[in-house]
């Protein structure tokens, strides 16, 4: 869904009263409606993102992993460096997100241990 910019399929993947907080200093994104705006948003200026995934740590519905994305954002190399910390329904449906992220303006590789 990310490396696509398709937030229709991002959407999909939570429930219909999912909250997505992107900044922990910010009032979330709210059900599909805000989630599929936020993800519009933050996409429409990103291109030839690579995105990785760690490996998750499960615990019950709750799941922590690290994710690493490459990308252009108006002409210019960034990485974006982070983790989420998901919780989902019985369906397997994501019912709330938090990330965490930092930036670098440039394109670089994650450290040896990372995503493990």
């Amino acid at each position: 869904a990310w490396e696509g910019a398709d937030s229709e399929a991002a959407t999909a993947l939570f429930t219909d009263d999912a909250t997505y907080r992107n900044d922990i200093y910010q009032e979330p994104n709210r059900g599909s409606a805000g989630v599929a705006e936020y993800w519009s948003s933050v996409t429409s200026s990103q291109t030839d993102v690579t995105v990785r995934m760690g490996e998750p740590y499960l615990d019950g519905n709750r799941a922590v992993v690290e994710f690493w994305a490459n990308m252009t954002v108006e002409g210019a190399p960034v990485t974006l460096g982070g983790a989420l910390l998901l919780r989902f329904d019985d369906n397997g449906s994501c019912r709330s997100l938090h990330e965490y992220y930092a930036f670098t303006d440039e394109s670089a590789e994650p450290p040896p241990e990372w995503g493990t």
